[in-house]
This record gives C-alpha cells, structure tokens and sequence, in this order.
C-alpha cells in the first residue's frame, strides 16, 4: 500500500510539472503584458525596463524554473494588474469558489445517487421514465445557456433570488462565508444549482447503468433466493457494487467543478478564482493565470489520488490482486 501511494505521488509530481511548462509555454503567444501594464506614450526605454522589473527579459527556462521555485513556496509572484502577490488574491477569492464548488458538489452526487438508484429500481415506471427524459436537459444544453434561464426564471420573471454576485459575507477567521447569512444562501442556489446540474445527470445515468447490470448478477438472483429483502439486496449489494467505477467518474466531476466553475462564475458575477481568471486573461496576467492552472492541477491530481485510495477501500479484489501479484 506504501509503495502504491509513494509511485502515486511520484507520477502526481510529474503530472504537475508537465501541466506547468504548458501552462507557461502557451502564456507566451497570449500577449505582452507590458502593452496593459504601460501608456501610449510609452518610450522603448519604458518598455525595457518594465520588462527587466518582471523578468521577462530573461530565458523562458530561467522563467519556468523561478516560478516553479516560487510555486513550491507558495509564491506565485506579483500580480500584473493589481501589483499585488499572487498568493494573497488567490486566498481572498478561494472561499467563494470552493463554497460553490462544494455545495454543487453535494448537491451532483447526493442527487445523482438517489435518483440513479431510484430509477433503476423503479425502471419500468412513470416516474423514473419523466426523470430520465427530464435529465436529458442537464445532459443536453451548456452550462451558461442553464444559467442565464435559472437567471431569467427565477430572478427576472419571480423575483425570488438575486441574479448576479455573492450575498453579504461573513468573515470567520480568514474566511469569508456566505453560508451564514440570508442573501449568502439566496445568491448561492443559483450558481450551484447551474455548476452541478450536468454532474448530476452524468451521476444519475452512470449509477442506473451500473446499477442495472449488478442487478442482472447471479449472486443478486441467489440473495432473492435466500429470501433476503429487496432493501438489503438493492442497498446491501448491489448499490455497493456498482459503486467502483462510479467513483471514478465522480471523482474527475468533482475536479471538473472547480475546473469548469469559470463558466458559471462569469454568468453569475460571482467572486471566485475562476473569475479572477477570465479577467486575468484580458489584461495578461500571466502570474495569476499560471497560478490558477497550477491550483486545478493540484487540484485534480489530489482528487485522482484520493479516488485510487478508495478503490481499495470499497472494492477487496484489488487488493488481493495487488498482494497477489507481489
């Protein structure tokens, strides 16, 4: 098992320094971020040494291997735009992007279990075929297009929820929490609702699929036999046992949230780093941009990690594979 985590870690560390020199390669045909940060009545000397301030003056190895320096610090530099470290615009806007990213988290998997198990149970009927054909929707049409209907819904035509930004906060500690205040809640539902719905179809769909073709096993047919009840059957071994390969695609959903919150984010005005991204994009602010898709990276790899370890926790075969073949 330590062996495993350790080649785990190893191949995560690759991953992140390969994702880190692409990163930083495809920075360079963005822009110059000097033509933001300076005037029209720039002169060459200007230029010369804004550019020797920044570094970008130097090789681009040189550059990669400061900043990955940095990023092993937990410095990722200064902001172009703000003139502000990196590291401290990330951490003010973390909490509202991981707030959204957890709550559409749950919602995708709680959801997406319950009724992926439901309608699989209750396949041949009413209900489950209307959730089936209903889920097509969250399976069908982008996420911005989703947003701007909740938006014009719920927000435009009934009032009841706000359109656009976060609510008022809370700050407890370092963080800054919406969960604690009633227009905090109010902006939440929207945004995660949007982030996760696509997340929870896939959930949905990939739990009935599996779920079906346990239910088809010779060991479901011999529990029925033994006169177990169909809860114990349903929930007992066949919910448990569809549970490994979803847990993969769950696993990369989740990342996929965090990932793909920018969408959401710019629809919804909301906050967070995927936000700060797209406006980091706008100016040239590579520091920031080369922080952002270090963090997802991060990110994914530690969810990646996470999934493999519950593999051996959920499903025994594997681990007598592996003791076996040692």
């Amino acid at each position: 098992m330590l062996a495993f985590v350790i080649r785990r870690v190893l191949q995560s560390i690759l991953v992140l320094l390969v994702v880190g020199l692409v990163a930083f390669s495809m920075f360079r045909f963005v822009g110059d971020p000097v033509d933001n940060m300076l005037g029209q009545e720039r002169t060459q000397a200007d230029i010369e040494r804004l550019r020797s301030q920044l570094g970008l003056d130097q090789p681009f190895a040189v550059q990669y291997f400061k900043f990955l320096q940095g990023a092993a610090q937990g410095n990722f530099g200064v902001s172009y735009r703000q003139g502000r470290p990196v590291s401290d615009i990330l951490i003010e806007r973390a909490p509202a992007t991981l707030e959204l990213a957890a709550v559409s988290g749950f919602l995708a998997i709680s959801i997406g279990i319950a009724l992926g198990v439901f309608t699989a149970i209750r396949r041949n009927g009413f209900t489950a075929n209307a959730i089936m054909s209903v889920s097509l929707i969250g399976v069908s049409l982008p996420t911005f297009l989703i947003g701007i209907l909740l938006i014009y819904l719920f927000s435009v035509e009934l009032g009841w929820l706000p359109s656009f930004g976060r609510g008022d906060t809370v700050m407890i500690g370092g963080w800054s929490t919406g969960f604690l205040t009633e227009s905090g809640l109010k902006a939440l539902i929207l945004p995660s609702i949007t982030l996760g719905l696509y997340q929870m179809t896939l959930i949905m769909r990939l739990v009935r699929s599996e779920m079906l073709e346990v239910l088809r096993q010779d060991y479901i047919r011999f529990a029925r036999a033994r006169g177990l009840r169909d809860r114990a059957v349903n929930f007992r071994h066949a919910l448990k046992n569809t549970l490994v390969p979803v847990i993969t695609v769950t696993g990369l959903q989740l990342g996929s949230i965090i990932a793909f919150a920018i969408i959401t984010e710019t629809v919804f005005q909301w906050p967070g780093v995927g936000l700060l991204f797209i406006n980091a994009i706008q100016f040239v602010d590579i520091p920031v941009m080369a922080a952002y898709l270090m963090l997802i990276s991060v990110m994914f790899v530690a969810i990646n990690l996470i999934v493999d370890l519950l593999y051996f926790a959920i499903d025994p075969r594997l681990r007598v594979d592996r003791t076996a073949a040692h």
